[in-house]
């Protein structure tokens, strides 16, 4: 079962469902269901996170850890990594975001590889034991999760699928296909999450604290 490091994360979710549904009335300040910019532009943009996103991430890294930093920006998290770990390759595909980051005198400054480069066509490391995608208007969740898992990574910290906070992902679990599993809350290898309904009666507190891997979900096709 997926890890999310934020544990009231399935409640928001599951409000959001009902109020979604006319179910349950809740305002959400500052909550809109359209945006001006298409999700192609919404990836494209470097937004950087607050500090206590960030050490969410720092929080679950370990000192034998390579990490592969997808969408690294000014670089600012990846510094912060490369104090806890062996060496971070951070990629950024766009170049004068990459040229932005400061000059450092951080003595762990020298474990940061940047990259210049597209993560969708970039070979990525064999020594990395995990990614970093930090990066909650993502298209390519299920093309990054499988160049991981060939590269032999085990773990990926991510905000990607549910957005409102980071989950530590087990790259070697196996995923049962969403028609196998019962009534509850799924993350995808591909990206796509949900909750797979079933009788208003079976559902239970329980579900609202697990979330199933799963492959072949809606979204898959």
């Amino acid at each position: 079962m997926a890890s999310i490091i934020k544990t009231n994360l399935c409640s928001k979710l599951f409000a959001l469902t009902l109020a979604g549904c006319g179910i349950l009335d809740i305002k959400i300040p500052n909550f809109k269901m359209r945006s001006t910019f298409s999700d192609t532009a919404w990836e494209a943009m470097y937004a950087p996170y607050d500090q206590s996103t960030y050490q969410m991430v720092l929080d679950v890294l370990r000192p034998d850890d390579v990490v592969l930093d997808l969408g690294a920006g000014d670089l600012r998290l990846s510094r912060q990594m490369a104090r806890i770990v062996q060496k971070v390759y951070a990629v950024e595909i766009n170049a004068s975001v990459l040229d932005q980051a400061p000059a450092s005198s951080d003595p762990w400054a020298g474990r940061v590889i940047p990259i210049c480069a597209d993560a969708r066509t970039f070979d990525f490391p064999s020594d990395v034991t995990v990614g970093v995608l930090m990066m909650r208007h993502c298209l390519h969740f299920g093309l990054y999760f499988a160049k991981l898992q060939k590269s032999g990574a085990r773990r990926l910290i991510t905000n990607a699928r549910w957005h409102m906070s980071v989950e530590m992902v087990d790259l070697r679990r196996e995923r049962v296909p969403l028609r196998k599993i019962g009534m509850g809350w799924y993350a995808c290898r591909c990206g796509g999450t949900g909750f797979k309904e079933g009788p208003a009666e079976q559902w239970t507190m329980e579900m609202d604290r697990v979330i199933h891997d799963v492959e072949d979900c809606p979204q898959c096709r």
